[in-house]
């Protein structure tokens, strides 16, 4: 008796092992080179190729980067559980003349406290880059959708920053059939309140927040000024690290709000841009201890950010009838540096905000203050 159950469990585990391998057998792709889970991703490499040597510069965490990241967030936020929206479907690439339109999208000057260069008027604008996306897939013949396209610029752009997580990339996006509603994008000046509100419409915690808004580690503002290539939101904007929740919390100041703003932050560093959302969202009581978590902890950080940007992926699309391709996305090069103090700063000008954890401590560059770079153009 004992035999035989024995000789069924072999059996049975021998059968589980075999339908295992089944599932994960890879498939030689037509190049000769790669390998695939599912051939359907063959066609994707010589495309992450050429978006590599091509759009993003021979792979570098640049502009192109920057704005392919940020678009993946324009397009996918464009969801709402009671107003509607495809969210993560490419409409903002479709039905361009509409969506660019859209307040948070167009070209429209706001107001940022900047500490060498005070008040400024920064340009923002999505058009460009859904314009250079567009005539990349049409010059290259690109035949996946235009949904696809968005998220899978934006995973392979983010594998050129050091430090990086490997982003997902699942495929199958079917065409939008409608541009999104408008205000559906949360701004820079909105209060936190608004912000999470709007993220908690669409799906998203406010800890998922928090980690999506790891994207400004590699970010900068582009258009401040022709004479300035851009101005970072951290001091290495080419590396995905955890300066910004260090640098974010330094001590800043913040001038009276007019209009119903709530006011201008000028950041601590010359040379350096801090958005009124980041400041006030590290000081907030629903979000200041999860910032802070961040300050300091790569590996978390880049965890809550992969997790956090899946999910942004896949607003409102059907995951049962997609293809997980997330093979094709380029292993980030391992993070170059530790986390620091800026040059000139201490532990005191930190501005503690969480009360149920002490601001981790970090060493200060050597030297006196410096400015931090622009990040030059593409």
């Amino acid at each position: 008796m004992f035999s035989n159950l024995l000789i069924n469990f072999v059996l049975a585990l021998g059968a589980v092992r075999v339908a295992s391998a089944a599932l994960t057998r890879r498939v030689a792709c037509p190049d000769g080179v790669h390998t695939a889970t599912n051939a359907a991703c063959c066609a994707l490499f010589p495309l992450v190729d050429k978006l590599e040597s091509d759009f993003f510069d021979g792979g570098e965490c640049g502009e192109e980067v920057h704005e392919s990241l940020r678009l993946t967030f324009h397009d996918a936020i464009g969801f709402s559980f009671t107003k509607g929206g495809g969210g993560a479907d490419g409409s903002i690439m479709v039905f361009e003349d509409t969506e660019v339109a859209f307040h948070a999208n167009r070209e429209h000057i706001i107001q940022i406290i900047s500490f060498d260069m005070g008040l400024i008027s920064l340009t923002e604008g999505i058009d460009e880059i859904v314009d250079a996306q567009k005539t990349f897939m049409q010059e290259n013949n690109v035949t996946i959708s235009p949904g696809d396209f968005i998220q899978l610029a934006g995973a392979v752009g983010v594998s050129n920053c050091p430090g990086a997580p490997r982003l997902d990339f699942l495929m199958g996006r079917p065409l939008p059939r409608a541009p999104s509603p408008d205000l559906l994008v949360p701004e820079p000046f909105d209060t936190v309140p608004t912000i999470l509100a709007r993220f908690a419409d669409a799906g998203f915690s406010p800890a998922e927040v928090v980690a999506l808004l790891a994207s400004h580690t590699i970010a900068a503002a582009d258009h401040v000024d022709p004479t300035i290539p851009g101005t970072p939101f951290d001091s290495t904007p080419g590396i995905f690290d955890t300066q910004l929740f260090i640098e974010v919390q330094l001590r800043g100041t913040v001038f009276p709000g007019t209009s119903g703003n709530q006011g201008e932050v000028m950041s601590a560093l010359h040379g350096e841009m801090r958005l009124q959302s980041d400041h006030l969202l590290a000081r907030d009581s629903a979000t200041n201890c999860e910032w802070q978590s961040f300050a300091g902890n790569q590996a978390k950080l880049q965890t809550a950010f992969k997790a956090a940007m899946h999910k942004l992926a896949l607003v409102g699309q059907n995951v049962n009838d997609m293809i997980d391709c997330s093979e094709v996305i380029p292993v980030p090069r391992p993070l170059v540096g530790q986390p620091h103090l800026p040059a000139g700063q201490t532990k005191t000008d930190i501005e503690q905000a969480c009360a149920t954890a002490p601001f981790p401590v970090f060493a200060a560059d050597p030297g006196p203050a410096t400015s931090v770079a622009p990040v030059p153009p593409s």
